[in-house]
């Protein structure tokens, strides 16, 4: 029986970068010996066993075969004559396909190093081809390695699996996971940017790909395209370490733009109430949580809203708070606004630096908020008697009378002045 580590805990010490999970594979092993040495077992689908004081996950080596479509169609054979090598075969790319002996020999017979030294993701073999996760898993280290390309035979192989409809098979959970593990990475563009370039956005999210090559008006967005602007403001949203329900509500904010009939471009009247029931359905397919799935539809509908808040009258101000459940969950509102930061800032010019530029709508916001939550609530309702239904409008009305009492403060001078949105701001 001889012991190796495997997979991303080796591809880290070789980059450099620092190990956390660390996998290891057995090989020469049974079941029973494994048993017997303590171990205890946690495979499903295959021989796993925790070590029985380390606690950490030894594998046999495996061998696996295709028998159905999707990720889950699949046959594994664990034995004792399985070498190493026929084990890192079925991994999906070189650089996590290298072992490491307990004496510190790397293992390496696929080229992974190489591959790490030429900044490369290629596929080990085209065992690729049998699982679509793993188009997800690759753009998903795209986004994590942003200096590395992907191979054009790896390219051309995803491309290959799209076109036969092998990502189809794909089920909601798995695509959620891996796509926000993606987001959450250095750079989330370059996973939708890879999606994009092998046709998987298109079969997985259609509504992304459709804002591809879709024009905006060059005033607002120098960039042009709505699916240049949303990548944009995505890496934004990672450069700022925002959460996933920031980066997954900047990720749809703007689907309305994609069905704006083309003779209306560059511009995209009423795209907020086009996009947040598309965004809706994103959500609902990818049977997504309602925390993230509630974050993103409030900023598809109301970014515009919250960017143009100067415009506003205190009464429509209150109704946006009032739709985002700001009074009873003001995080979430916060991280509306940080979503609609991102997209004013998810704009590229040579002349203006986009990130420099004044964003006083999250402090007129908040005072907003405040204000509005600073009246006496339990007065009021005691006010009503029996009038219950009278009780949301009373609310609602003096909510708003203290918002314009800030709003007045604020303009002549009783309070800080805040500069916001004007009408020739951008959009």
């Amino acid at each position: 029986m001889k012991i190796y580590t495997v997979g991303g805990a080796v591809r880290d010490k070789v980059m450099g970068r620092p190990v956390h999970d660390v996998d290891y594979v057995v090989v020469g092993s049974t079941v029973e010996e494994m048993l017997s040495l303590g171990f205890k077992p946690v495979g499903k689908d295959f021989p796993v066993f925790l070590h029985p004081e380390t606690k950490q996950e030894y594998a046999l080596a495996r061998t696996e075969r295709k028998v159905a479509p999707g990720y889950k169609g699949f046959v594994f054979h664990a034995s004792p004559d399985v070498t190493l090598e026929e084990d890192l075969l079925r991994r999906d790319l070189t650089i996590n396909a290298m072992a490491m002996s307990e004496e510190g020999e790397l293992i390496d017979p696929f080229g992974g190093k190489r591959d790490i030294e030429g900044k490369v993701l290629r596929h080990v073999s085209t065992a690729f081809s049998e699982d679509p996760v793993r188009i997800l898993r690759l753009a998903r280290f795209a986004a994590r390695y942003t200096d590395f390309s992907v191979a054009p035979e790896t390219m051309e192989l995803m491309k290959n699996m799209v076109s036969s409809g092998e990502v189809d098979a794909l089920v909601p959970e798995r695509i959620w996971k891996e796509l926000s593990q993606g987001l959450m990475e250095e750079k989330p563009s370059r996973m939708i940017s890879v999606m994009h370039e092998c046709g998987a956005l298109a079969r997985l999210f259609p509504e992304i790909e459709a804002l591809w090559n879709v024009p905006q008006p060059e005033k607002y967005h120098p960039e042009i395209y709505a699916g240049l602007h949303t990548m944009l403001a995505l890496d934004y949203s990672a450069k700022k370490n925002y959460p996933l329900t920031v980066r997954f509500a900047v990720l749809l904010h703007d689907l309305g733009k994609g069905t704006t009939p083309s003779n209306q471009w560059p511009h995209h009247r009423a795209h907020e109430e086009r996009g947040a029931p598309l965004v809706d359905n994103v959500c609902r397919r990818l049977h997504v949580s309602n925390m993230y799935r509630d974050i993103a539809v409030m900023t598809a509908r109301e970014h515009g809203n919250i960017r143009r808040s100067s415009e506003l009258r205190s009464k429509t101000a209150v109704m946006v708070l009032e739709r985002c459940d700001a009074f009873r969950r003001p995080e979430r509102f916060v991280d509306v606004i940080n979503a609609t930061e991102c997209d004013l800032r998810g704009r590229k010019s040579d002349t203006v630096s986009f990130e420099d530029i004044p964003f006083p709508q999250r402090d007129y916001w908040m005072m907003i908020l405040n204000a509005a939550k600073s009246i006496d609530a339990a007065a009021i309702i005691q006010s009503m008697d029996d009038a219950s239904e009278e009780i949301p409008r009373a609310l609602h009305n003096a909510r708003v009378d203290a918002a314009a009492d800030a709003v007045n403060a604020m303009r002549f001078g009783h309070i800080k002045k805040i500069e916001v949105g004007k009408k020739d701001a951008i959009p």
